[in-house]
């Protein structure tokens, strides 16, 4: 049952990770359907990510309330719907408004899986959990695909719209599997209901926050801006650069997947190091001057293989770090500030790009990314050192 649980909350994980591209690879087409400029795609994901940010700090009180098998299902189930609704919608308005509920169920999914598994597995499921989401994301744009060839693009949302409710069935028939953990759960939901506030005064929280805010800038930004940076600073053809955008995706899920072997061995703290090398690596290969882009598509993909365990190594470290009491309300958070960056940062870089031009680039990540480890690297210390008793409990930060 322990194994069966894993591998239904893997394919939760692949619910979450199915809409995540579906409307970057629609919304080219999608647009001139609503007869809107192609830059309201922004006011979409802006309102997505707005319910993520809601749903995410209301998370901990949900799961500890009603569980987080009844949040999971519920959450699936809110964005079928919502992406049901994306299928049948013609007109601008509509989508915003099925926005929402799109937003409130990732958000809750997100938050609730990612501290369950964090709680009840070990680095390597977790690794793998985020590998799942990578699997998701590459699933949608090959059924946009064949829906705009085939047909249009509501199909598409169509089609990842029956793929979610039956998961739903999945997640609803597999309910008492979730007993295998059943006294663990129990203790969790009767644990104290943390505030925002007093999240924020436990040591080394504030830090750890801006961390993973600096790394899903990085990611996001990466992810959203691949192809920019290959057809104007490369010169590549659009064609080419959409194929290659794809490079950092395929990283981060290979990535994720063999990550999984080593994390068990290697821990936490070392598999972030780790991975920011290599980060640094695939950043370095956009700035070597030569005179082809194979640098800078390599660069792509070795960035995406080095950001692979940061995300979920950074989560499964939350309870060990800040104890079971405070994980649930640290990691929904988490997912409030990871959502922070990945829908801020990146448009930041579209302007700042646009002024200065796109080249801009490794050295705009390179900002974030010691963002990053520097404050990931201060959580670490001051846990560690509250775990030793070098720290009192009045709630000041170690020095």
């Amino acid at each position: 049952m322990y194994t069966l649980l894993l591998a239904v909350i893997y394919l939760a994980f692949i619910s979450l990770g199915l809409p995540d591209s579906l409307l970057g690879s629609g919304w080219p087409v999608m647009h001139e359907t609503f007869n809107v400029p192609l830059s309201y795609m922004g006011i979409v994901s802006m309102v997505i990510s707005g319910g993520t940010i809601v749903s995410s700090l209301i998370s901990d009180r949900l799961t500890k309330k009603l569980g987080t098998q009844i949040v999971t299902l519920f959450s699936v189930f809110l964005t079928a719907i919502a992406l049901f609704g994306f299928s049948i919608s013609n007109q601008f308005w509509l989508i915003i408004v099925f926005a929402i509920p799109y937003g409130l169920g990732a958000g809750a999914i997100d938050a609730a899986l990612n501290n369950y598994v964090a709680l009840h597995y070990t680095s390597k499921h977790m690794s793998w959990l985020h590998c799942f989401w990578g699997v998701g994301t590459v699933v949608s744009p090959l059924v946009m695909s064949y829906a705009l060839t085939t047909s249009s693009w509501n199909m598409g949302y169509g089609i990842i719209s029956m793929i979610q409710i039956g998961i739903v069935f999945v997640l609803l028939v597999t309910l008492p599997l979730w007993k295998v953990n059943k006294e663990k759960a129990e203790k969790e939901a009767k644990k104290e209901i943390v505030g925002l506030k007093d999240v924020l005064k436990i040591k080394g929280v504030p830090t750890l926050l801006l961390g993973f805010f600096g790394y899903c800038a990085i990611e996001a930004t990466a992810m959203s801006w691949s192809a920019t940076y290959l057809t104007t600073v490369e010169h590549m053809h659009v064609e080419k650069a959409a194929a290659f955008a794809s490079m950092v995706f395929i990283g981060i899920t290979i990535g994720r997947f063999l990550g999984g072997f080593l994390m068990d061995k290697l821990g936490d703290r070392n598999m972030i190091r780790l991975g920011t090398m290599l980060a640094i690596i695939g950043i370095i290969c956009l700035i070597i001057p030569v005179n082809t882009a194979l640098f800078s598509i390599i660069g792509f993909f070795i960035m995406g293989f080095g950001f692979a365990p940061i995300y979920p190594c950074i989560i499964h470290s939350t309870p060990s770090n800040f104890g079971a009491k405070y994980s649930g309300a640290i990691i929904g958070i988490q997912m409030a500030s990871a959502y922070l960056g990945s829908t801020f940062i990146p448009p930041l870089y579209g302007v700042l790009g646009k002024l200065f031009g796109y080249a801009i680039l490794p050295m705009y990540l390179i900002v974030f990314l010691i963002l990053m480890i520097v404050m990931i690297e201060r959580t670490f210390r001051m846990t560690e050192r509250e775990k030793e008793g070098v720290c009192d409990t009045s709630g000041l930060e170690c020095e």
